[in-house]
């Protein structure tokens, strides 16, 4: 693939935080395997929607701020903001707290997978890996965005 690596850019935390977020909301496999099947490792779709903009404020803010330290281009950060603003319209019209089937249910959770999926394959394939690879556990996640 030929990418960069994921910690080229000043805020690689957040960036393989949103990078595993839409991971996770992009995989329809995933969503049955791990998230109906309750595998606490993965966490839920709630602590997925959080990775994405908790730290980063994209429920607040749009991507494009975000150039150059967490996002490559705007490209990348035209991707993340629709998949954003598809996630967080079902999650406030379901609740933040409804059950994985709720969202997996919703009318328009189809297209939110599909936009996470154009945002993690660019994010992915920008830092040199295969976008078809499993999510990484949280566990995982912690280890790589630990403080050197």
């Amino acid at each position: 693939m030929g990418g960069m690596p994921l910690n080229d850019m000043p805020w690689w935390r957040w960036r393989c935080n949103v990078r595993s977020a839409l991971h996770m909301l992009s995989d329809p496999v995933f969503h049955q395997e791990c998230w109906l099947a309750g595998r606490e490792e993965y966490g839920d779709v709630t602590d997925a929607v959080y990775r994405l903009v908790e730290d980063t404020w994209l429920d607040n803010w749009s991507a494009e701020k975000y150039v150059g330290t967490i996002f490559r281009d705007s490209g990348e950060a035209a991707l993340v903001d629709v998949a954003v603003l598809r996630v967080l319209r079902i999650m406030h019209q379901v609740g933040a707290d409804a059950p994985v089937s709720a969202y997996l249910e919703h009318h328009g959770w189809p297209e939110a997978v599909r936009a996470a999926r154009e945002a993690h394959v660019r994010l992915a394939v920008s830092d040199g890996e295969d976008p078809d690879a499993a999510p990484r556990s949280l566990d995982v996640l912690r280890i790589m965005t630990r403080s050197a």
